[in-house]
């Protein structure tokens, strides 16, 4: 699925984030959206997955209605709470009822490397297992666009080692898009938008 904003800009109150942002994201294709703290990465990224609404501008999915973007979108942010009642199976099980999963959730656990915590409830997770969950979810859901805000907030070196093996394996023929500052979350991003050039 292809994403175009034309015109594109988002304000809160009287103050415009950002605005005049025309870009044509194609599938296939891997993007980096960079900038200063409160440039509005984040707030660009949510607007691209349809969980914010922007103020200015058209956002268009490749013919797919707006309403039915979200069952090819994937995403996997710091902001973004998980369900801390359920179980990590649970989750995972759970999300797979309304977004299919390309394995099952024993399987993603295992290569997100938190397995046997399977059966424990989310709340007593570390950040770190946290973040190995969202990105689990997000990289082995069947959709064809994939939305990654800082993907190694609260990782170790093996956790960071584990992003980029799942990047390696699980990006082929996806839109990508990661907002991010560190040159290593997005190195193998063909295309940087700067947001400081949308003021």
């Amino acid at each position: 699925m292809n994403i175009t904003l034309q015109n594109t800009g988002k304000r809160f109150n009287r103050d415009w984030i950002f605005r005049h942002l025309d870009f044509n994201f194609v599938q296939g294709n891997f993007y980096a959206i960079t900038g200063s703290n409160g440039s509005g990465k984040s707030t660009l990224l949510q607007i691209i997955a349809g969980a914010t609404m922007h103020n200015e501008g058209i956002v268009s999915y490749n013919q797919v209605p707006v309403e039915n973007a979200y069952q090819n979108i994937s995403i996997a942010a710091p902001y973004l709470d998980l369900i801390e009642e359920m179980t990590a199976t649970e989750f995972l099980n759970f999300h797979h009822s309304f977004k299919p999963l390309t394995k099952t959730a024993l399987q993603i656990l295992n290569i997100v490397g938190i397995e046997k915590a399977a059966n424990k409830q989310i709340r007593y997770f570390s950040s770190g297992m946290k973040q190995r969950l969202k990105l689990g979810q997000a990289f082995f859901s069947n959709t064809s666009v994939l939305l990654l805000d800082e993907p190694t907030t609260n990782l170790d070196a093996e956790g960071i080692a584990l992003y980029n093996n799942l990047w390696k394996h699980n990006t082929s023929n996806r839109l990508v898009i990661v907002s991010s500052n560190d040159n290593a979350e997005y190195s193998a991003c063909s295309e940087i938008i700067t947001m400081g050039n949308y003021k």
